[in-house]
């Protein structure tokens, strides 16, 4: 069974061990962005990761964008939400259907 991770900083992701989801508290850049590699190593299958240490580590999420896993998905922190989780939502289904559905 693959696993699924939550990266964040500490009070954002620390509810999500009451779903058995493993959580990774790190606010640092290179600590982010280790976690996430080595997380790839060990076979998760799906990453959460803060809106907020996401905008961090860019590059490094989009090295993994092509690949089937993990899947790393944007969620709103403590702080509220930045809109990176809607922005990748809408660069897929544009990519997947041709056009941006989700254009005002």
């Amino acid at each position: 069974m693959r696993k699924i991770g939550v990266i964040g900083d500490n009070e954002s992701v620390r509810g999500f061990a009451a779903l058995g989801i493993d959580v990774y508290p790190a606010i640092r850049e290179a600590n982010i962005r280790r976690l996430i590699n080595n997380m790839a190593k060990d076979g998760y299958a799906i990453i959460f990761i803060t809106e907020q240490a996401a905008s961090l580590v860019a590059e490094t999420i989009e090295k993994y964008n092509t690949q089937p896993f993990p899947a790393i998905i944007p969620i709103p922190g403590n702080r509220g939400a930045m809109g990176i989780g809607r922005e990748n939502v809408r660069k897929n289904v544009e990519k997947a259907v041709g056009f941006d559905i989700f254009h005002e």
